[in-house]
């Protein structure tokens, strides 16, 4: 027996419904959101390591843009202008701001949200939602019911064709995605105590200290005290950022520095191998993140292909909720038509070595084209 869908609203206000509630006690907040702390982790990694954040902004920006192509132009045209103005939360527009947000959401925490917000029978808005305010149900293997978080518990959001979920790289069985962040905990929390133990060391034997050392004589051993006073006030004037006076001491006196001469271990190798894991994880070239390893042109040019295909999977991701977004917006219109999401080459390299790849196609054709003329007048 078939289930009746519920008809999407076309009067009144539908509000955001994935939105969170707030709650009157901080500690009751964090407790009823599923895996919050899996989520702050994710989202420690990207602050406290640079590298991280730069390489997953960087495959969100390099997935690129598209259009929508359809049999008709005007329907077309009118398609791509709501897709480019749109309003996205609330104050951005496009659905290129929504994208990016997704896709950012979904690479950190391997699962992404979003809604469509529907007004009058007409399309509104889009909204990407925090996975700390929703659930994510497992109703059969093949429906997710997503849930919205509430005071007491989650209850199933009232229209759930106007939400998106995407999730990357689930496991069999389940509908949780997989981080792209899974496993690199360990090797951050390394790198981290690396940068940690430098900063450290620098601060002890980078700032250099003085130990100034008085050896009074026999006549002066009853005023030892008042000469250890006196000095350590003209050697802190004599210290004084900005001062230029000289320190003056009589009898033995020892001044040594603290510090300068302590060797800090070379960090250098330890650092590279820890990033070298995590770029194999995130799959970015090392030169886009501004790593000056040895490589050569051939290798980088093989680097760059790893990633556009890299990049075609991302947007393998993200084709079934431009195509649920365009449905709905043609649905709410009256009209179907089919239409293809048509994506932009990934870079101007790209169109080169396909251009190059088209010319030597051409020459190899006309050079047979030739061979064979010549062979049959002789």
């Amino acid at each position: 027996m078939l289930r009746r869908k519920k008809r999407i609203p076309r009067s009144g206000v539908l509000a955001v419904q994935t939105g969170g509630e707030e709650l009157p006690f901080e500690a009751v907040r964090k407790y009823v959101p599923l895996n919050s702390g899996e989520l702050r982790l994710y989202r420690q990694l990207r602050e406290s390591v640079p590298m991280i954040d730069a390489a997953l902004d960087k495959l969100v920006r390099l997935v690129g843009k598209f259009h929508v192509e359809c049999s008709e132009r005007r329907t077309q045209d009118q398609l791509n202008m709501f897709l480019h103005t749109i309003p996205v939360g609330a104050g951005n527009a496009g659905i290129h701001a929504f994208l990016t947000t997704y896709l950012s959401q979904l690479l950190t925490y391997g699962n992404a949200v979003g809604e469509a917000v529907v007004q009058n029978g007409e399309l509104k808005a889009l909204y990407n939602a925090s996975l700390e305010d929703v659930e994510l149900r497992v109703q059969s293997p093949l429906e997710i019911e997503v849930c919205r978080r509430c005071i007491g518990g989650s209850k199933p959001v009232q229209y759930p064709e106007l939400v998106f979920h995407t999730a990357l790289n689930p496991k069999p069985g389940s509908a949780k995605g997989t981080s792209i962040l899974q496993g690199l905990s360990f090797v951050s929390d390394i790198l981290i105590k690396i940068y940690h133990a430098i900063g450290v060391n620098w601060e002890r034997a980078g700032n250099v200290r003085f130990a100034v050392t008085c050896r009074p004589g026999a006549e002066d051993s009853a005023f030892a005290a008042e000469h250890a006073q006196q000095m350590a006030e003209e050697w802190s004037k004599a210290m004084r950022p900005g001062s230029k006076s000289d320190f003056v001491a009589v009898g033995d006196v020892h001044i040594q520095a603290i510090g300068a001469d302590n060797q800090i271990l070379d960090s250098e190798v330890p650092v590279r191998q820890m990033l070298e894991q995590i770029v194999a994880k995130l799959g970015v070239p090392p030169f886009l993140l501004g790593l000056s390893w040895s490589s050569t042109e051939r290798m980088s040019s093989q680097q760059a292909d790893i990633l556009t295909s890299e990049l075609e999977a991302y947007r393998r991701l993200l084709n079934p909720v431009i195509d649920r977004i365009c449905s709905l917006w043609m649905r709410l219109l009256g009209c179907s038509m089919p239409f293809d999401i048509v994506w932009n080459d990934v870079t101007l390299q790209d169109q080169t070595e396909l251009a190059k790849a088209a010319l030597n196609n051409a020459q190899a054709e006309l050079i047979q084209v030739q061979t064979e003329k010549l062979r049959k007048e002789i």
